[in-house]
C-alpha cells in the first residue's frame, strides 16, 4: 500500500496565517520503502528544528527513480544505485544516506527469531519452488534440532519495483546458478512461485498473517513488527544475524573512495563478520534543478540527516555513514550541484 507522509507545522502563528507565502516551500521526495522509517523520523525532527516541511512517498525504489526522472519530486530514494553513465545522461547526482540489511522473515510455529538457518542457495531454491515444504531434507540438514512442520511453504515477495528486491535477488544470483539463469536480477523479476505484496510494509503484514509463510524485508520492519527472522550464511561460511554491527562490517569492506557516484553494491561481502544481504539507500537529485529553492532546502535536510540524524538511524537499526564517508559525500555535493552547497 502506498504510504504518504506529509509533515506540516504543528501550529501556525497569526502572522503566518495572514501571510501564507512566508511559509517554507515543501520539499518532496519519493521512493525506497527500505528507508521509509528513517526518512520519516528525520523529516519530523528536521521540521521541528527548522520549520521546513518535508513530504516523502514510500512507493518503492523504481517509482522513486521514475518520480525524480519525471521531475515531480525534489529527490528520489533508491536501494539500487544508478550507473554513472545513466546519471550523466539524466543530469542527476547520487549519494548514499544509510546502510541496512534485507532479512528473510518467516511465520512457523515453534521457530523463534534467529533460530532458522539459511544459505543463499537454499533461499534461492525456496523462492524457485524447488524446496516447497518446511520439513524438506535441505532445510532439515541445516536445522536438525528445529520442529519443522510437514507444511507447504507460502512464499511472499514484492509486487512492486523495489530496491529491496534488487538486493535480495542480487544475492540469490551470486549464490545460485539456477537463480541467475532462470530469474536473474532486477528491481522486479518474474517470480516462479508465491504471492506478491506491495512495499516492505505489505510483505511484513502478509508474512505475519499467513502461517508457514516466508518473505524478505528491511531489518527495521523486523524490529517494528516483531517478526521471526532467519540467519543467513555469508561468504566466509558464518551464519550471521542481522544487526547494525554486521551491516557496518559489510559496508566497511568496500572501497567507497574509488567508486564513481558512490555506485557500490554491498551484498555478499567477503568480510567474516558481515551480514551477506546488506544494502544501501541512495538519494538522487538534479545537479541543475528546475526548483533551486526546494533543492537547496533538500540539501539542508540531508546535511541534517547525515549529521544530527545519525543517532535516529542507529536507534532504528540502520547504520549511519561513517564520518569519512560523510565528508566524501559533502565534497561530492560541492562539486556536483550548481552553485555548490
Amino acid at each position: 500500500m502506498k504510504r504518504i507522509v506529509t509533515l506540516t507545522l504543528a501550529a501556525l502563528t497569526a502572522a503566518a496565517l495572514l501571510a501564507p507565502g512566508a511559509r517554507a516551500q515543501e520539499v518532496r521526495g519519493a521512493g525506497s520503502t527500505f528507508a521509509y522509517p528513517i526518512i520519516w523520523k528525520w523529516s519530523q525532527a528536521f521540521q521541528e528544528k527548522t520549520g521546513q516541511p518535508v513530504s516523502y512517498q514510500s512507493v518503492g525504489s523504481s517509482a522513486g527513480v521514475n518520480a525524480i526522472k519525471d521531475g515531480v519530486v525534489d529527490f528520489g530514494a533508491s536501494d539500487r544505485p544508478l550507473r554513472p553513465e545513466e546519471l550523466q545522461r539524466l543530469g542527476l547526482a547520487q549519494f548514499p544516506i544509510v546502510f541496512g540489511g534485507v532479512v528473510p522473515i518467516l511465520n512457523v510455529d515453534g521457530i523463534a527469531p534467529g533460530q532458522m538457518k539459511f544459505t543463499g542457495a537454499l533461499l534461492a531454491d525456496i523462492f524457485l519452488g524447488k524446496v516447497g515444504r518446511w520439513n524438506d531434507p535441505a532445510i532439515r540438514a541445516l536445522n536438525p534440532d528445529l520442529p519443522l512442520p510437514d507444511a507447504q511453504i507460502a512464499v511472499i515477495h514484492r509486487s512492486d519495483g523495489s530496491g529491496t528486491t534488487f538486493n535480495w535477488v542480487s544475492f540469490l544470483s551470486k549464490s545460485s546458478p539456477d537463480w541467475k539463469q532462470h530469474v536473474g536480477v532486477g528491481n522486479a523479476v518474474d517470480w516462479p512461485v508465491g504471492a506478491g505484496a506491495r512495499g516492505n510494509e505489505g510483505v511484513a503484514t502478509e508474512v505475519k498473517r499467513i502461517r508457514n509463510a516466508i518473505g524478505y524485508v528491511e531489518f527495521t520492519y523486523v524490529v517494528q513488527a516483531k517478526l521471526s527472522y532467519g540467519l543467513v550464511q555469508n561468504r566466509a561460511g558464518k551464519f550471521v544475524a542481522p544487526s547494525a554491527a554486521s551491516f557496518q562490517a559489510a559496508a566497511a569492506s568496500f572501497d567507497w573512495t574509488t567508486a564513481q557516484d558512490f555506485a557500490v553494491i554491498i551484498n555478499d561481502s567477503p568480510a567474516p563478520e558481515a551480514y551477506p544481504i546488506a544494502a544501501s539507500t541512495f538519494v538522487l537529485m538534479y545537479k541543475d534543478p528546475k526548483a533551486p529553492g526546494a533543492s537547496r532546502a533538500a540539501l539542508d535536510f540531508w546535511k541534517f540527516a547525515l549529521g544530527e540524524g545519525e543517532r535516529s538511524a542507529a536507534e532504528l537499526g540502520y547504520v549511519p555513514l561513517p564520518p569519512a564517508l560523510v565528508e566524501q559525500v559533502k565534497a561530492y555535493w560541492a562539486r556536483s550541484f550548481k552553485g555548490g552547497v
